[in-house]
């Protein structure tokens, strides 16, 4: 076996063990409140969803995707409910609890009973009026939230304050949701139900708000907690009732695994009525059913997001490799000649052709001219100036006579109808002599 293919073999090996490793390693426990239906973590409601059969026997159990007038008011759209929605959000910033209430359709004829279970309920105007005008009708309706909006409050009469500061609370709820301490605090419901027990021990982090009744609040007080403030209330509305609790953690799945908390959630949804359908809200949660995008399960699942990126770098590095082991062979061009010595040539051999060489010696004479003005600093070269000739032949260290000599056989040429062979020769001859002799 060749060392490449041992490398490769070890790579291989390697990889395979960090996916098993991956994968048969046990997952954290999740903390986050999320109070999905589905979810089996610590602050999930899969259990108690999944026992609302036995609570509610007989009756179906429906889970609601809607806002609550979509829900309740059935020829209303979810947009006509954002719609209402914003055009009065900004009486939901004032709110009036004497403010007259919406005009609404016809509300859904069929009975029923809404559960609410998250850390904040939010309403609109629209989703208020229409909550308590089915209620109203003798229907049920339970809210446990940590955080409820205005809106319902102050037309109940009532506030919510937190039990604890805030510092306090992060402090507790970083213990309870950790393996440090388990603080626990006494909820006392006022009127149990039979064969149920009074009291019960909750983690102190999840009793995190109570009840504030204002003047004309027709709230009942079901439980207590150590302070003997309210935080189950039952109230009045109409021929039905809606029951408020601030303790949501409660229903989870972690304090409904534990029996010496899960009789608290089963005693508060005692106080419902068990003959008629259910409805689980899971708008407030997870948004309008079909919101999210499709990539939802692969967000939902950590290992699929993995998967779905080395996929992508996967194919990246393959596009790349592969594009460049399959480019073409780029061809060695050579680079082109320099022919100027042989153009030289053939253009010498077109002057050479006539018998007549006037247009060769002119061109000589040309750069021979030349020649003198940056040589010898003359740039108004006048060969016919005797001063001129004087100044060049003593900067050329060339006599006198031979200078005047040149000049007159350059003066020949350029005046002569026709330069022949011997001519031609006899004037390159003499200015080759020139540049010999100068200095």
């Amino acid at each position: 076996m060749t060392r490449f293919r041992a490398f490769l073999l070890a790579l291989v090996v390697l990889f395979g063990a960090f996916v098993a490793v991956e994968y048969f390693r046990p997952q954290p426990t999740n903390w986050q409140p999320t109070f999905i239906n589905r979810d089996k973590i610590p602050y999930g409601t899969y259990v108690l969803f999944d026992q609302l059969p036995a609570l509610f026997p007989g009756q179906p159990i429906r889970t609601v995707r809607l806002p609550i007038a979509s829900q309740l008011l059935p020829g209303l759209s979810v947009d006509a409910t954002l719609d209402a929605a914003e055009e009065f959000s900004a009486a939901e910033l004032t709110p009036d609890s004497t403010a007259q209430p919406l005009r609404l359709p016809a509300l859904r004829p069929d009975a029923g009973t809404y559960l609410f279970i998250n850390d904040y309920f939010n309403c609109s105007r629209l989703d208020r009026d229409a909550l308590l005008r089915y209620l109203s009708q003798g229907n049920a309706a339970c809210v446990a939230a940590e955080h409820i909006t205005d809106v319902l409050l102050d037309s109940l009469h009532l506030d919510v304050r937190p039990a604890l500061e805030l510092d306090s609370l992060l402090t507790l709820r970083r213990a309870w949701r950790g393996p440090v301490s388990r603080r626990t605090t006494r909820v006392t419901l006022v009127n149990p139900p039979v064969g149920a027990p009074r009291t019960y021990r909750l983690p102190a982090t999840e009793v995190p708000a109570y009840f504030v009744a204002r003047r004309g609040s027709r709230a009942t007080v079901l439980a207590r907690d150590a302070r003997r403030r309210a935080v189950l209330v039952r109230v009045p509305v109409g021929r039905g009732s809606l029951l408020l609790c601030t303790t949501p953690a409660a229903f989870s799945n972690l304090l409904l695994l534990r029996p010496a908390t899960a009789g608290f959630a089963f005693a508060a949804l005692s106080g419902l009525p068990a003959d008629r359908p259910v409805f689980w809200d899971e708008y407030q949660k997870q948004g309008p059913l079909g919101e999210q995008s499709l990539l939802r399960v692969l967000e939902q699942h950590v290992a699929l997001c993995w998967a779905l990126a080395a996929s992508l770098v996967g194919m990246v590095l393959f596009v790349l490799f592969e594009a460049r082991r399959r480019q073409r062979i780029i061809p060695i061009i050579k680079p082109l000649p320099n022919t100027t010595l042989l153009f030289t040539r053939t253009v010498a051999g077109l002057y050479r052709q006539g018998s007549n060489h006037a247009l060769i010696a002119e061109k000589k004479i040309g750069l021979f001219q030349e020649f003198l003005r940056t040589r010898y600093q003359e740039p108004g070269l006048d060969l016919t100036d005797v001063a001129t000739r004087e100044r060049l032949a003593q900067k050329s260290g060339v006599a006198r006579p031979a200078v005047d000599e040149l000049v007159r056989r350059i003066n020949r040429t350029l005046t002569a109808s026709q330069v022949s062979d011997a001519d031609l020769v006899a004037l390159n001859q003499a200015i080759n002599q020139f540049r010999q002799t100068a200095g």
